[in-house]
């Protein structure tokens, strides 16, 4: 989606920053996309478009970035919006999943009632990095009887090859970075 209009001003809007979190790390930073009205809105709308016609019930946006995100296309879609965080977050019982991480491991929640056997599920955030915290998520979806239909992602670091751990899912990302 890259050689688009909006894919191409979200790629004008991303920043590069370098040694964060860590040393020799080049984080991506979004935040100047939500700074741009008319680049928000674009990617918002695009993540609609290409979802709004596959019977999604509830959208599923990933901490923390993915609230935001989520938020504004279940608005847009006239759906509901589950986060998922980190553990120990929310207030009420939960399911958690746990995943591995490239030194250690970490764990994801939802409320434990948030999906329902046979909800069609959409899964938001900003950035596809390994595909560890989708797959988690896709596993806590599934754990509960929701039915994936897939995952949108306003940037993909495909150099790191996370698509792979979604299996078979129908993906969107509105820009890639190979």
């Amino acid at each position: 989606m890259d050689a688009t209009p909006i894919g191409m001003l979200l790629r004008e809007r991303i920043a590069d920053v370098p040694n964060f979190p860590r040393p020799g790390i080049v984080f991506k930073d979004i935040t100047p996309i939500l700074f741009d009205p008319a680049a928000f809105r674009g990617a918002v709308d695009a993540i609609v478009a290409r979802w709004e016609d596959h019977g999604v019930d509830v959208i599923l946006g990933i901490e923390s970035r993915g609230f935001i995100f989520g938020a504004a296309i279940a608005y847009r879609l006239g759906l509901s919006l589950v986060p998922v965080r980190k553990p120990g977050k929310l207030p009420r019982p939960t399911v958690r999943e746990e995943y591995e991480l490239e030194y250690g491991s970490d764990a994801l929640e939802m409320h434990y009632d948030a999906i329902t056997d046979g909800a069609r599920v959409l899964v938001v955030d900003d950035l596809l990095a390994t595909g560890g915290t989708a797959a988690a998520t896709a596993r806590l979806v599934e754990s509960k009887g929701g039915v994936l239909v897939g995952f949108a992602f306003v940037v993909e670091l495909g150099f790191l090859s996370g698509r792979k751990r979604l299996g078979d899912h129908k993906i969107q990302s509105l820009v890639t970075y190979t």
